[in-house]
């Protein structure tokens, strides 16, 4: 996977799936096992995104479940299932999924070990309107909440512990937090407000420490940016989303660098969303325009995509955002399909990040120079 790799998403599980519908309509699909395999790159390439499964309610946590193929293609979904996934997040110990559900006003928790399901955030102290989600060390919930302009935050049982930026935020949408620094970024995208279209940095306790940014197009300056992440560095990325780019800054919210631009190609960006990094430090960025995830190294170069516009398990439409456990499996929002997808990261090292002086820069649609 040496950058500027470009894959496409595959197609070639439609004939086998009308197959199956011919043949009487009623063929069962098994998360494990008997789904078409969704795997990026294309042959003769390695391997190295493959779709695992998805989540969309508690029946997905049961390792029997099956469902119809039609069903599935019709978009039926499971009684008490996910409505509006957004913000995602991954305990420390990769066993609890935490999905932001935008129309049940709440978090679904997805016990992957129990295999149940629990919801954060109903009364006595209620979402309204949630977009980002993000974990500290006692896993306690940090969940940025439109509605109420503020970042709530529930212990991992559900309890309400605290707000925190109440009358500091316009539309809280996206939230990191670093761990290490005990430091909470809070993406303020905004309106027509001078306090917004910016990162507010908060301790855990909810004092303000500092703005990062402002409504522009310069380099640190921000239009309409939704989601971000924070790498073992401490460094943070922003999906500038109005301004089609990634941003990266330093802890202490000194800008850094930038890379990607607006186009309908691979290598740039309809609408960038969702960030995240894995354990090699690649980037991967959701499109929520074009329904695809990119992969870059650490300099910002193109290593891969993988997904794609569609219905059936593995492909994405209209994603919003993404976590990455320390195991490197996938987790993304899959929102106008209604589920959460998990992808898995396999035959990779860090030195398939470096970039091949070599590689024939056309494959990836970027301007060269």
């Amino acid at each position: 996977m040496t950058a500027r790799q470009i894959t496409r998403s595959k197609y070639r599980w439609i004939p086998f799936m009308l197959l199956a519908i011919a043949l009487g309509g009623c063929a069962t699909v098994s998360p494990k096992n008997d789904l078409i395999p969704m795997f990026w790159p294309d042959p003769p390439e390695k391997t190295r995104i493959q779709y695992v499964r998805s989540f969309r309610s508690n029946d997905d946590l049961e390792s029997t479940i099956s469902i119809s193929l039609l069903d599935l293609l019709a978009g039926k979904e499971p009684k008490k299932a996910l409505g509006h996934p957004l913000g995602l997040a991954v305990s420390e110990d990769g066993k609890r999924l935490y999905a932001v559900d935008f129309g049940w006003n709440g978090v679904v928790v997805f016990d992957l070990e129990a295999k149940i399901t629990r919801f954060i955030g109903d009364r006595p102290n209620p979402l309204s309107q949630p977009v980002g989600v993000a974990l500290d060390g006692p896993e306690n919930v940090y969940v940025a909440d439109t509605g109420s302009r503020s970042v709530k935050v529930y212990d991992k049982n559900g309890k309400f512990l605290r707000g925190i930026g109440k009358d500091l935020l316009v539309r809280p949408t996206g939230i990191a937090l670093d761990k290490t620094r005990r430091r909470l970024y809070v993406v303020d995208t905004g309106h027509n407000d001078r306090r917004a279209h910016q990162i507010k940095v908060f301790d855990l306790e909810g004092k303000l420490i500092r703005d990062i940014g402002r409504r522009g197009g310069g380099d640190g300056e921000f239009n309409f940016p939704t989601f971000a992440a924070v790498d073992s560095e401490g460094h943070l990325y922003v999906a500038d989303s109005a301004n089609a780019r990634i941003q990266v800054f330093d802890p202490e919210g000194k800008f850094l660098r930038k890379f990607g631009e607006a186009g309908n190609r691979i290598g740039y960006f309809g609408r960038p969303q969702g960030v995240a990094l894995d354990s090699f430090g690649n980037i991967y960025v959701v499109d929520t325009q074009w329904s695809i995830v990119q992969l870059f190294n650490k300099q910002g170069k193109l290593l891969m995509t993988f997904g794609g516009r569609g219905s059936y398990p593995g492909l994405l439409m209209n994603p919003s955002a993404i976590a990455i456990d320390k195991e490197n499996k996938i987790y993304v929002s899959n929102t106008i399909a209604k589920r959460v997808d998990m992808y898995q990261l396999v035959n990779t090292t860090a030195e398939d990040s470096i970039e091949d002086p070599k590689a024939d820069s056309n494959l990836t649609g970027k301007k060269t120079n």
